[in-house]
């Protein structure tokens, strides 16, 4: 059996081309851009938890770095290094480099190098953490939104969410459906292109990983103010059309659509929609930042919705596993 080390070297060692000292050492040396500020975050994906022990492993690869490289695309950051820590049931040399080849994969669409990490041996545990650079004044802050702004997000919601609860048994989709749901659910696209894009730009932002609702409410905690929401704006994902009874449940409060809520003053509404062209991501105008007073959200009358935020919470109840 191949040992920790020749896990290391055979599927997560390739040759530094950014970093001063990579993957091999006891820790690595990097050398950021000077006059740029690190933008740093972590995240962990638990089987049984986050995904089922028998995803497909290079799936898997993928979105443990792709929801890391979402954060990044909040921040309007430049992702540049990354530090993987697997917690493995047993030296699957088979799974780890499918594993490793969706991680690297997506690593590599996107410029980031991985420096360094830890292998040991447990329940099957994903742990991620990222480094970039941004200017200096031009990160997208959560506390930064103020009244006037308009509120935007990019792509479509819903999707994740919906392929989620056609995974967990309730036989929703059909085929056409089942297989571009589960592609945003597995395979999510960070935003990280339009959140260069949007520095200097826009005002605050979050990725959309625990529900619309949930995440554009962090937005208006940090901030202090309220916001106004339009229902009818809000970019829902194809197959949603076919199920509009779960529309407030997916796009609303599902999660893993990984997309961007953004804030940006009326008055760059055209600046906006140029940045969203030039990077092909389309993005929709979906409310307005208001004075302190929470969230409302109306219908295409006007009419205000009681629709409550129900955010994903690991901690909280009716939080159930996978």
């Amino acid at each position: 059996m191949p040992s920790e080390f020749d896990l290391i070297a055979r599927f997560f060692t390739r040759p530094s081309r950014h970093a001063v000292l990579g993957v091999g050492d006891d820790a690595a040396l990097i050398e950021p851009t000077p006059g740029r500020q690190l933008a740093i975050s972590a995240d962990m994906l638990v089987a049984g938890r986050h995904f089922h022990a028998d995803a497909d492993p290079e799936t898997l690869g993928h979105k443990a770095l792709a929801v890391n490289l979402s954060d990044m695309a909040a921040m309007g950051a430049v992702p540049r290094w990354a530090l993987l820590a697997l917690a493995l049931p047993e030296a699957d040399e088979a799974w780890l480099a499918a594993f490793s080849r969706g991680f690297l994969d997506l690593a590599e669409a996107h410029g980031v190098e991985l420096i360094g990490g830890d292998t040991t041996r447990g329940p099957l545990n994903l742990s991620v953490t990222i480094l970039g650079e941004v200017e200096p004044g031009k990160a997208l802050r959560r506390d930064a939104a103020q009244v006037g702004d308009d509120i935007w997000v990019s792509g479509e919601l819903g999707g994740a969410a919906l392929g989620l609860r056609h995974l967990s048994g309730a036989g929703l989709l059909d085929s056409r459906d089942a297989l571009d749901c589960l592609e945003r659910l597995h395979r999510p696209q960070p935003r990280v292109a339009l959140g260069r894009a949007l520095a200097g730009l826009a005002r605050a932002a979050i990725d959309i990983s625990d529900g619309l609702l949930a995440d554009l409410g962090h937005i208006l905690e940090r901030s202090g103010v309220g916001a106004r929401l339009e229902l009818a704006r809000i970019p829902n994902a194809p197959a949603l059309a076919r199920h509009a009874d779960l529309i407030d449940d997916c796009a609303l409060n599902g999660g893993d659509d990984y997309e961007l809520c953004f804030t940006a003053p009326g008055t760059r509404r055209e600046a906006v929609l140029d940045a969203a062209r030039a990077v092909a991501i389309p993005v929709s105008l979906v409310g307005e930042i208001v004075h302190a007073g929470g969230l409302t959200v109306v219908d295409a009358h006007g009419a205000a919705r009681n629709i409550q935020a129900r955010g994903y919470d690991h901690f909280g109840p009716g939080s159930p596993p996978v």
